[in-house]
């Protein structure tokens, strides 16, 4: 920030989730980050609805909100004292517009390292792209020489499988594996 300090990148980079297929923030992180309360934000958002559409900020629908708990465990229910109204997501325009409605020197400062993070993330997306159309354009020049090869660097630049098996034993594989024969 402008006083010396600077916002890790790394805890933004925390914060950016992908919802709806948009990299997004949520107000809360938001928050913390202006030093504000969620309220306050969501207040202003509110007060400048029409510098906020749809593209920029949108609230969490039920299920996306309950995906999101499930993930990072991290709320409590509404009954138990938790997260009272569904969270809002901010795509990278939304936080731009942030800046118009949060006024402080504070709001400029997380507004700028934000952005800087969104065009970082950007171009090692696009540096992940140019990687892979360069290896498929290898392959097919190379294709019966270097294909074991090939394969495997597919396998690591492939997306983990979400339902892989977990690690370690089921019930079922440690009776079997200490079953006496």
């Amino acid at each position: 920030m402008r006083n010396g300090t600077i916002m890790p990148v790394e805890r933004i980079e925390r914060a950016i989730y992908l919802i709806r297929g948009l990299k997004v923030m949520l107000d809360r992180d938001l928050a913390v980050l202006y030093g504000v309360e969620t309220k306050r934000l969501k207040e202003q958002v509110r007060r400048n609805a029409d510098r906020f559409p749809d593209d920029f900020a949108f609230v969490l629908d039920p299920q996306e909100f309950a995906t999101l708990r499930s993930q990072f465990a991290t709320s409590k229910s509404e009954a138990r004292g938790g997260t009272q109204y569904l969270p809002m997501a901010f795509t990278e325009q939304g936080v731009a517009m942030l800046s118009t409605v949060l006024r402080s020197k504070r709001a400029i400062d997380v507004n700028i390292a934000i952005m800087r993070t969104f065009v970082k993330l950007r171009q090692m997306l696009d540096s992940h792209a140019q990687l892979a159309q360069k290896l498929a354009e290898l392959e097919a020049k190379y294709d019966g020489q270097f294909r074991v090869v090939f394969e495997a660097l597919n396998e690591l630049m492939a997306a983990p499988d979400p339902k892989r098996k977990p690690i370690g034993f089921s019930v079922k594989e440690r009776r079997a594996r200490y079953a006496v024969k």
